[in-house]
């Protein structure tokens, strides 16, 4: 097959309008295995093909496209960079999306391949159409130059090819095609910055990163809520997060904060500020944060109560992130009858909210409730116990009525509360005594999906992997727990058939 194909890639060559014959290459392409056309790599051809690539003949082009696609990767990134030079830069320049994406794609095997991807670094002019695919139009196409770019400054020389010849100016001509474009770079400079501390020098050397953060701290609500977004991004490394507190951005987004109850148009940035503050929170110390910047906690709580849902439902997930180690939930405890105001409003919510809002509201309890078995003390168990009782009058049957729902999504979302509270004995004795529970948890025939399987099975070995539950569930039921457990979650039980004498 591999030979039917080197025959067929030669008769190309030699016709000016090889429609049919490229069809034929096509379809044997299909059958020919990949460990075969590398064994055929030298003998391969492929400077016809790329030609036909420059006639404006549409299906043409996606015949070329398909086959190189397949050609290219029998291929060995070292020999595409050193051969095919040439032929990679005419396609970033192509006037075809498709073939775009497809050398960007054979630019990524390149660098991602420690030989090959110097012959990149030392071809500058590939490196500038890199660069300036990020300004066109085809999301998909400025991805592929963005990853690529990324994957370039991983190393040394990565890094002096991008920041410290005339890239640089190349980047910062692309920056001004318009805000899109814009944004492209920055989620670029942000995934370069978050790599290491010498990363994020070169980066802000530059001038990008105090350009992002100026942007971020200037009066266009709309600019402020997409670079939040990538300032969030360079806050998950540790140098990000020193390199914001350093330069007072974290102090700059506490104050916009302060400043948002008087402007009219906070609800568009807000809660992308509230987010930073969350995710700033739970990557260092909760308490620390949440006492350094009290307006976080406080804007977090007002949030809760307001009538806009997307308000609501940052706020409820900020609480889920918040609480979801113990010293979080400690500092959320501290606020008092404040907090257990918030927790009825958020079992409210889980009840009569939209669809969406529910699993967030059911997401953040999950993750407020979970103690681990090492982590559980008599002072934390009571805290939990006592934050249940806050989120409704009948919490299990809250919880049981919405798992009974239609909706899987939903059912999952609330069998996932229950297997958050399932190693903690005050919630084990709940469920014991709720009428029917046992029973409920034992069924099978409840889950249809696989996810609702899965969820099912995760609360069963939740309860049965519990120090306490055989005490308090009894012997017989703990026992069915580990049956369960041991058949896994998709065992469906044989249906016994009992012969009749004289039946048909």
């Amino acid at each position: 097959m591999a030979a039917q194909a080197l025959s067929l890639l030669r008769e190309v060559s030699r016709l000016e309008a090889p429609l049919e014959e490229l069809r034929a290459l096509q379809s044997v392409l299909q059958s020919v295995p990949l460990s075969e056309l590398r064994e055929q790599a030298a003998e391969l051809r492929l400077g016809p093909l790329f030609s036909l690539l420059n006639e404006n003949h549409r299906e043409q082009t996606t015949l070329c496209v398909s086959i190189l696609e397949r050609l290219l990767q029998a291929l060995e990134p070292v020999h595409m960079a050193r051969n095919l030079r040439v032929d990679l830069q005419r396609g970033l320049t192509h006037p075809n999306d498709s073939v775009k994406i497809l050398t960007l794609s054979q630019v990524g095997r390149i660098v991602e391949n420690s030989d090959a991807v110097t012959e990149i670094l030392n071809n500058a002019e590939l490196l500038r159409q890199i660069v300036y695919c990020i300004g066109g139009e085809n999301l998909s196409v400025a991805k592929a130059a963005i990853k690529s770019l990324s994957r370039i400054s991983l190393t040394q020389a990565g890094l002096e090819a991008l920041f410290e010849s005339n890239l640089l100016d190349d980047l910062k001509s692309v920056m001004e095609t318009n805000d899109i474009v814009r944004y492209r770079v920055y989620e670029l400079i942000v995934e370069i910055s978050s790599v290491s501390p010498e990363s994020l020098n070169y980066c802000t050397t530059s001038g990008l990163v105090t350009q992002l953060l100026r942007e971020l701290t200037g009066e266009d609500v709309l600019v402020r809520a997409t670079c939040i977004e990538m300032v969030t991004s360079l806050a998950y490394t540790h140098h990000g997060r020193q390199y914001l507190a350093q330069e007072g951005v974290i102090d700059q987004i506490s104050n916009i904060i302060v400043g948002a109850d008087s402007d009219p148009f906070s609800s568009f940035y807000l809660p992308g500020f509230v987010k930073f503050f969350g995710n700033l929170a739970i990557m260092d110390s909760p308490q620390q944060i949440c006492e350094r910047y009290p307006v976080f906690v406080e804007k977090v709580f007002e949030m809760t109560e307001s009538q806009d849902p997307t308000m609501i439902g940052v706020a409820v997930d900020t609480i889920g992130i918040l609480g979801s180690n113990v010293e979080g939930k400690q500092v959320l405890q501290k606020t008092g009858t404040r907090f257990e105001r918030l927790l009825m409003r958020i079992g409210y919510q889980a009840k009569n909210a939209s669809t969406e809002l529910k699993i967030r509201c059911l997401d953040a309890i999950s993750s407020l409730f979970y103690l681990p078995a090492e982590q559980q003390t008599d002072d934390l168990l009571r805290m939990t116990e006592s934050w249940f009782s806050s989120l409704s009058r009948d919490p299990m049957e809250l919880f049981r009525g919405i798992s009974t729902q239609p909706f899987f999504e939903l059912h999952c979302a609330a069998l996932k509360v229950f297997t958050a509270i399932a190693n903690q004995p005050w919630a084990q004795k709940l469920m014991f005594n709720s009428p029917g529970f046992v029973e409920y948890v034992m069924d099978r025939s409840v889950e249809r999906d696989r996810a609702s399987k899965d969820a099912k099975y995760e609360l069963v070995k939740a309860l049965a992997n519990s120090k306490t539950i055989a005490e308090i569930f009894g012997n017989p039921n703990y026992l069915r727990l580990r049956t369960y457990l041991s058949e896994g979650p998709y065992y469906v039980k044989p249906i016994s058939t009992t012969a009749v004498e004289g039946a048909e």
